[in-house]
C-alpha cells in the first residue's frame, strides 16, 4: 500500500512531538537534581536571576518566543553589550567574521564558563519544548538581529533561512553535534537547512544520541 506525502508528514509531526514529550519527560527527571545545584551555585557566584534576560528568538515561521537558557553571564550582559563602547566593539568584529559570540568574553561568569563549555546553560530549553515552541531535535534558534545581518552578509543564504524557519528550533542539532561555535554562519545555516529538508525520526535519534559526547567533550564551545 503506497501513502501520500501527507500521510508521511503527519506521522512525522506525531512521532516527533511524541518523541518530544516522552524525552522530555525523562530527561527533565534525570536533571532535576542537576537543575536545583545550578541553580544555587548561579546565585552564589553573581548577583541575577537565573535564567538569562535575553532577546526573543526566531522560531517556526518566523514566530518569535523567549528562550529558557541558564544566566552564564554577569546581570544585564546583553544591555551592556548594546551600551559599552568595549563589547560593542569586539561584538562587532566578530560579527564581520561570521560569527554572533565573542571569543573569551568577560561578561562571562565563573560557574557560567562551565555551563556554556558543557552545554549544561541550554537545559532549561526543554521548557520550550513541552510548551511547543522548540523541539528536542532542530536547527539553532537564532535572534532575529543575527538572522537580518548574517543575510546582508552572507546574501547566498537567504533560501537557507527560509528553510531553516519552516520547523521548530530545537535544543540540539546537527551543527552543534558537528562542531558547534567553530562553524561560521553560512555553514551552520547550511547544515540548519540541510536538517530541516531532511526530516527523519531516526535522523533526530542518531543526532539526540551523539549529543552526549558533544556536551562532555565541549568542543567547539564559547
Amino acid at each position: 500500500m503506497l501513502y501520500s506525502t501527507y500521510d508521511l508528514s503527519s506521522f512525522y509531526t506525531f512521532g516527533k512531538r511524541t518523541l518530544d514529550l516522552l524525552s522530555c519527560s525523562i530527561l527533565l527527571l534525570i536533571f532535576s537534581p542537576i537543575i536545583l545545584m545550578v541553580a544555587i551555585a548561579i546565585k552564589l557566584d553573581s548577583k541575577g536571576p537565573v535564567f538569562a534576560d535575553t532577546p526573543k528568538r526566531v522560531g517556526k515561521k518566523g514566530k518569535q518566543f523567549y528562550l529558557y537558557k541558564f544566566r552564564t553571564m554577569i546581570n544585564n550582559a546583553y544591555f551592556l553589550l548594546k551600551t559599552d563602547p568595549k563589547f560593542r566593539k569586539e561584538y562587532e568584529e566578530q560579527q564581520e567574521g561570521g560569527n554572533y559570540k565573542i571569543k573569551n568574553d568577560p561578561r562571562i561568569t565563573r560557574v557560567g564558563k562551565f555551563l556554556r563549555k558543557h552545554s549544561i546553560d541550554e537545559v532549561p530549553q526543554l521548557i520550550n519544548v513541552l510548551r511547543g515552541e522548540m523541539s528536542l531535535v532542530g536547527p539553532r534558534p537564532y535572534y532575529p538581529e543575527e538572522l537580518e545581518r548574517q543575510q546582508k552578509n552572507y546574501p547566498e543564504t537567504k533560501k537557507y533561512v527560509e528553510e531553516v524557519l519552516s520547523v521548530k528550533p530545537g535544543v540540539t542539532g546537527f551543527w552543534q553535534v558537528s562542531g558547534r561555535s567553530e562553524l561560521n554562519f553560512d555553514q551552520r545555516i547550511k547544515m540548519d537547512a540541510s536538517y530541516a529538508e531532511r526530516k527523519s525520526l531516526i535522523y533526530d535519534i542518531y543526532i539526540i544520541f551523539k549529543t552526549p559526547s558533544a556536551m562532555i567533550s565541549g568542543k567547539g564551545a564559547l
